[in-house]
């Protein structure tokens, strides 16, 4: 699949993976399931889900690389700045042909436009908060955490490939 056809799917997958509630309960079921895929791959990963500023959900998974906290505040970061997964942010950067330093004058030491971090939306509301992933190369960071909120929503046919 192309670039192009990569960001009309995750528009799709944020148009779906929506969710009528979201709280502790929610956040510990999103973040079991995506350490439990963690250890299913034997990757060291970090996760954490923040709602309205509250930490809900956090893990360093065995393994998991120095600074990978760094990665996913930045990548926290971008999906609340932007209210779109931040590979999304990424993809249409390089479809653009352009960075967020360039277009958004962000600095890169805040800012990570790198799969993994995806919206917590309440359908009705809006943005609400991040699930974030870092530890895997960036589509696969973006395919877990999407593959993780299609499972606990019901949703199907949301995956980019």
């Amino acid at each position: 699949m192309g670039l192009a056809e990569d960001i009309e799917r995750m528009k799709v997958q944020e148009a779906k993976l929506q969710f009528a509630e979201f709280g502790a309960e929610t956040a510990w079921t999103i973040g079991s399931k995506l350490r439990d895929r963690s250890i299913a791959l034997g990757a060291g990963m970090t996760f954490e889900i923040q709602v309205a500023g509250r930490m809900l959900f956090a893990v360093a998974m065995n393994g998991a690389a120095q600074g990978q906290e760094d990665w996913i505040r930045r990548k926290r970061n971008t999906v609340m700045r932007f209210g779109r997964s931040s590979y999304h942010v990424g993809r249409q950067l390089v479809l653009d042909g352009t960075t967020l330093e360039e277009r958004q004058g962000l600095k890169l030491a805040d800012y990570a436009a790198h799969g993994g971090g995806f919206p917590v939306v309440l359908r009705g509301t809006g943005l609400v908060g991040t699930v974030v992933a870092s530890g895997l190369p960036q589509r696969d960071d973006h395919e877990m955490v999407v593959a993780v909120l299609a499972e606990v929503l019901g949703v199907t046919g949301v995956a980019l490939d």
